[in-house]
């Protein structure tokens, strides 16, 4: 597969395509007035505690309060491991009312007016604030740092049950007491070297944002995370593209010294972009993102998709549209159900859309449909870097399923 990353930079927004086979693949768009906070560290004053949800509201210093769930606040090993990986689990309360482990109540954990360091887990959304964590975790190439946790976990993508032992080695020795490191899929392979550079520049930053902290009352922003380029090249680069085209002499620098850092077997793919002609223009890109983008998707059969995002959920919509099949209703409808599987994978990497969505597939009175359905969903979001989870497609052709937002 053929793959290719361009990056167009102006003043007012960064944006970066994945292409794969001539096509748009992926898309972030970082606006400079909009730029996101998740990753974002704060020191952070609880102005309420609410026993009744197991939650409190922390002031940040933004619009509005950020909201930390009690499974948040402790050490909980499964929950920090699902925030790095995937969604954040929500640990039982002390009333014991549900399945899962069993934690003081927040009230005993937390006190009004308390300031603690926390960490944006998601974007604040419509009327609600952002969600935060106080599990600090510090991505890098290789690693992920969890200063505040004695733990060692890998990747689920690394399969290989003899590198998993050799990696959890490597970490086990070299890190420093008392402290965390997921292992990231891009470790699979590599030297002790390359794990301990990493360590060690994620460990000197972690003792920058403690030093800034010293000095800092509540609220107030500690570290802000990477821009979009560094972010795509520290979580989306791998080894296999064959092009990197930007058209910023800044951004071209930038990636060259990360390309000279951590991947020098492509500092020979990266080409700067001098063209009058607008970079997205030259390769296409603008007539295929407004085609992509729209809340209408057409399918190639003549069928359709609508997206609605909310603050609550995304909802996708399968219609048959123009196509009226060949053979019996039944077969059209799940070759428009199959046709929509692969258009919903590749609209969901896309629009990075993250949270709960609901997919409404057209009603399938078979079985035996349903279950294909829903095994072609999981083997076309097999390509999907983004953490997912996918609940079998109801009698009703309801299909719901969370991503983790890259």
């Amino acid at each position: 597969m053929a793959k290719e990353l361009v990056i167009n930079t102006t003043s007012h927004e960064t944006r970066v395509a994945l292409i794969e086979n001539g096509h748009i693949a992926e898309l972030y768009i970082e606006r400079n007035r909009e730029r996101g906070i998740v990753g974002n560290i704060y020191q952070g004053k609880v102005i309420r505690v609410l026993p009744g949800m197991q939650a409190a509201f922390v002031d940040i210093g933004l619009e509005k309060a950020a909201f930390l769930y009690v499974a948040d606040v402790l050490d909980e090993m499964e929950a920090v491991e699902q925030f790095v990986d995937g969604q954040p689990q929500h640990a039982r309360p002390a009333d014991g009312s549900e399945e899962g482990p069993v934690l003081p109540p927040i009230e005993e954990l937390l006190d009004e007016g308390e300031e603690l360091l926390v960490q944006i887990a998601k974007e604040p959304l419509g009327t609600k604030g952002a969600r935060i964590t106080s599990h600090i975790s510090l991505p890098g190439r290789h690693l992920v740092y969890m200063p505040t946790v004695d733990h060692i976990g890998i990747s689920r993508r690394i399969e290989n049950e003899e590198e998993k032992d050799r990696l959890r080695g490597i970490i086990e020795a070299i890190r420093p007491p008392g402290t965390g490191f997921i292992v990231r899929t891009a470790a699979e392979g590599k030297s002790d070297e390359d794990l301990l550079a990493d360590m060690e520049f994620l460990v000197g930053l972690w003792q920058d944002i403690s030093r800034r902290r010293e000095n800092r009352s509540a609220p107030a922003l500690i570290h802000s995370d990477l821009d979009v380029t560094s972010k795509v090249l520290r979580d989306i680069l791998t080894e296999d593209v064959d092009r990197i085209v930007v058209d910023s002499q800044v951004e071209h620098d930038k990636i060259v010294a990360f390309i000279d850092t951590f991947m020098p077997k492509l500092k020979y793919v990266i080409d700067l972009y001098d063209s009058e002609e607008p970079i997205f223009d030259a390769f296409g890109l603008e007539v295929e993102i407004a085609r992509a983008l729209g809340r209408k998707v057409w399918l190639k059969s003549g069928g359709y998709i609508i997206i609605e995002q909310t603050e609550a959920l995304t909802a996708i919509d399968v219609n048959t549209g123009r196509f009226v099949g060949k053979h019996n209703l039944e077969d059209t409808i799940l070759k428009t159900n199959l046709e929509a599987v692969k258009e919903i994978a590749f609209q969901l990497r896309l629009r990075n859309i993250g949270g709960l969505i609901i997919i409404d597939f057209i009603d399938m009175e078979k079985e035996a449909h349903r279950e294909k359905v829903h095994s072609a969903l999981e083997e076309a979001l097999r390509i999907d870097k983004a953490k997912t989870n996918i609940l079998k497609i109801s009698e009703l052709g309801l299909a719901e399923m969370t991503r983790k937002r890259v």
